[in-house]
């Protein structure tokens, strides 16, 4: 195939939730958008399309979430607490998690624009319905959300990225798939486009006013996890696309964009021992396993590692699966009983699932492959009788159920386990997205090593540093990503239309 060329007046680079809320955005503004979509059709969506789809947003009461789940009735409303998340909630969670190395400027233009991008969402097609099987609890006839999270998108990441599609296409945006963008044309200063490996035997030109950089981190580039995360971490699965390659970052450090955030971090999960390399559409995050604060996590020795109860799951998921690949072989067995099985999240029950059973925790060692039987159930004793039983066990809050006595202590939700059946499901680490990327503006301009903005240069989503460092507050990358691909589409257009 011959190369040729394509013009707009804005490129998208990349096809998930941020790539394609800057494209919408861009194309409302009355830009003629292109965007380039590495994977096929069938396999586009980035990384949005394996998530569950809760998104992390300030709000103030009920009512403000009838402005984006019009449809909530008063039998829901009777039956549940939503609560509210204030910006200053929002705000403490953020410094809390990051250690205080977030960046300020960007966590507050982030959570000072959540709510109205969510409506603004809604705007372009997306539905939203309250996260009912993931982030409440029922107690006494009564859900109430837990962890700052109430809302995720009708259909997880399939409809969002279905809704989010339909939407760009309607406003006339451009989608040219399998069209790996590899280098930025810059000419005095300025981007005029980029060029494009077209399904791997053709070069495109595409010339562009300005360029919205929103292709996801390098998750899934194994040399890459090794040479920032570390030794050991090209061993660890990829829970989303096998395209995020790195490539968008690469592309803007080769012509001077300076590199911020946590380059050795990452977003990293406890995930299937057995899952595949790379994320499987077919059962997107079904592969997590993310109710262990229920009961215990053990190693190959059969000794615990971690606080399981340490906070809510929402705040030590992402970065619970370092831990896990820490241990020896890359793995450990979560463990729980009948006492508690009913809450164990629906991806406990797929059928892709590293899974065992015994009516006796003595039989259950016999079936923890790879784990020391006799550790594992000096452990077990060790921990049930370590158990401060007179606080009441409580799911929707952080119950001070501990132990007392051990040497890596449970904070919360703590219960003996010595109700049958028992069962235990063995994990891996899973990389979501890797924290380490290029430096914006509140514009959403790629700033260069001497902190100007690089005309033309827009950035979004997995690949924007400064957000994140060590941990994330569940929910917030569907957001972050929305806000700042809505901010890079709208401002892109100002630029290119100027």
């Amino acid at each position: 195939m011959d190369n040729f060329s394509l013009s707009a007046d804005i490129v998208v680079v990349g096809a998930g939730n941020a790539a394609l809320c800057a494209a919408i955005a861009a194309a409302e503004a009355g830009s003629d958008v292109i965007v380039l979509e590495a994977a096929s059709c069938d396999e586009r969506g980035g990384n949005s399309r394996f998530t569950a789809g809760a998104m992390r947003i300030v709000y103030n009461g009920v009512e403000e979430l009838r402005e984006i789940i019009p449809d909530l009735n008063d039998a829901d409303l009777k039956k549940t607490d939503f609560g509210k998340y204030t910006f200053d909630d929002y705000f403490d969670d953020m410094v809390r998690t990051t250690k205080c190395r977030a960046d300020p400027d960007l966590v507050e233009l982030l959570i000072k624009n959540s709510f109205e991008t969510v409506k603004w969402m809604r705007n372009q097609g997306v539905r939203f319905q309250p996260s009912y099987g993931r982030q409440a609890f029922e107690v006494d006839g009564k859900f109430k959300f837990w962890g700052g999270l109430a809302i995720e998108t009708w259909g997880g990441g399939v409809g969002l990225m279905g809704s989010l599609f339909e939407r760009a296409e309607e406003l006339g945006v451009r989608i040219v798939y399998e069209a790996r963008a590899t280098e930025l044309r810059i000419n005095n200063g300025r981007i005029e486009g980029v060029l494009v490996n077209f399904k791997g035997n053709a070069v495109i030109e595409v010339v562009a006013k300005s360029v919205v950089l929103a292709s996801g981190g390098f998750e899934a580039n194994a040399e890459m996890r090794a040479r920032y995360l570390g030794p050991g971490w090209d061993l660890a699965k990829v829970r989303g696309t096998r395209h995020n390659m790195g490539e968008g970052i690469t592309m803007a450090l080769a012509i001077g964009a300076s590199p911020s955030g946590n380059w050795s971090g990452c977003h990293a999960v406890g995930w299937d021992m057995n899952a595949p390399e790379f994320g499987n559409l077919a059962v997107g995050d079904g592969f997590q396993k993310h109710s262990y604060p229920f009961g215990i996590m053990v190693n190959a020795h059969g000794n615990r590692f971690l606080d399981e109860g340490a906070d809510f799951r929402n705040f030590t998921y992402a970065k619970y699966g370092r831990e896990i690949l820490a241990q020896p072989g890359n793995f450990a067995w979560q463990i729980f009983d009948a006492r508690v099985s009913h809450l164990l999240r629906d991806e406990y029950r797929i059928r892709e699932v590293t899974r065992v059973e015994a009516g006796s925790i003595s039989v259950l060692a016999d079936k923890l492959e790879g784990v020391n039987k006799d550790t594992f159930l000096k452990t077990v004793t060790e921990f049930n009788n370590a158990i401060l039983d007179e606080i009441p066990f409580h799911p929707n809050v952080k119950d001070g159920r501990a132990t007392k006595g051990l040497s890596i202590e449970k904070s919360n939700w703590s219960n003996r386990l010595d109700t049958p059946p028992f069962e235990a499901y063995c994990v891996t680490c899973g990389v979501t997205f890797t924290f380490g990327g290029l430096r914006i503006d509140n514009q959403a301009r790629v700033l260069d090593v001497s902190n100007r903005a690089m005309p033309g240069l827009y950035a979004a989503g997995e690949l924007v540093g400064g957000l994140f460092y060590f941990n994330y507050p569940g929910g917030t990358g569907l957001t972050s990503g929305a806000v700042f691909g809505r901010i890079a589409g709208s401002e892109s257009a100002r630029y290119a239309l100027t």
